[in-house]
């Protein structure tokens, strides 16, 4: 298909890292990548990372907030703003309010160790009720975190609470490819990507090297090697052996590089960086925006 035929069909936004997104139809965004986009993260007693991986259940998390956040200049934003959390068996409905002194705490994603904000004993309590187990509830501070992409493949960008880059895309033509070998159809949400787009051919997105969306640059950095996640039902979190199995048939490292360190990984879905995110300029992202592929790599960085 021409690149004039692609477009962005939808948008998510995932505001506590492992828990439900938010399906939107305009996104803001900020150095980190789109406005709230993995902001907040539950963690352990010892402030390490909890997600779907150890705690399926956190896919049941549903965050709740209005459109009007993710567009409206952040200086704007009513002072009383907040974001809602409901979840399967709990009799209240969590509110956490965006502004405010927090307390200071020690967190680690991954790699990164730093700090980050405390979001409470309310929200303490009420994720420990749900999970069973002692956690909290913190959110990014801006005026503290920095955490740098890899910078072997995307120097000075930041990331959020994301498992490593600002941004995941993937195309509505990989999803339908993948389902054409699965019994079970699966929906996008397995692989919790941000921006979804049509109108390319299936994994075209593997090798976009540089892209335009409206007036936006983007720089794909590095194809999304799969973990465990997608293979959870993010309605149910029961857990199977698809699409892992499928995707091993055709989308091993082995087959799309030559790269032995990740030969035995799968892949589906593009990180991204987007060069205008660090000139804080609310620039926005909206559905039916026009996607044009400006240079394409031989081979995908992996």
């Amino acid at each position: 298909m021409e690149d004039s035929a692609m477009v962005v069909k939808s948008l998510f936004v995932y505001p506590v890292k492992s828990c439900k997104g938010i399906e939107i139809d305009a996104a803001a965004i900020c150095p980190t990548g789109f406005r709230w986009d993995r902001h907040w993260l539950v963690v352990n007693d010892r402030g390490r990372m909890l997600t779907q991986r150890v705690e399926p259940k956190l896919a049941l998390i549903q965050p709740i907030m209005p459109p009007e956040l993710f567009t409206a200049p952040l200086q704007s934003l009513p002072a009383n703003s907040s974001v809602s959390f409901q979840a399967p068996g709990m009799e209240t409905t969590l509110q956490v309010p965006l502004f405010g002194s927090k307390e200071k705490v020690h967190a680690s994603v991954w790699e990164w160790s730093g700090v980050a904000l405390d979001e409470g004993t309310a929200a303490h309590k009420w994720f420990s009720a749900y999970l069973g187990r002692t956690c909290h509830l913190v959110r990014l501070d801006p005026a503290a975190m920095e955490r740098p992409t890899d910078t072997e493949y995307a120097d000075g960008y930041k990331a959020s609470f994301t498992d490593g880059f600002p941004f995941l895309v993937a195309s509505q033509a990989s999803l339908d490819a993948v389902n054409k070998r699965l019994r079970n159809q699966l929906p996008m949400n397995r692989f919790r990507p941000n921006i979804i787009v049509e109108g390319c051919e299936p994994f075209a997105e593997d090798t976009w090297r540089t892209f335009k969306i409206k007036d936006l640059t983007f720089h794909g950095v590095k194809l999304c090697s799969r973990c465990k996640i997608p293979t959870i039902n993010q309605e149910t979190t029961e857990m199977g052996a698809e699409p892992t199995l499928t995707l091993m048939e055709f989308r091993k490292g082995e087959m799309l590089c030559a790269v032995q360190s990740v030969k035995n990984k799968v892949f589906f879905g593009q990180n991204a960086v987007c060069v205008e995110s660090m000139a804080k300029k609310n620039e926005l992202v909206r559905v039916g925006d026009p996607v044009r592929v400006e240079e394409t790599l031989q081979v995908p960085s992996v």
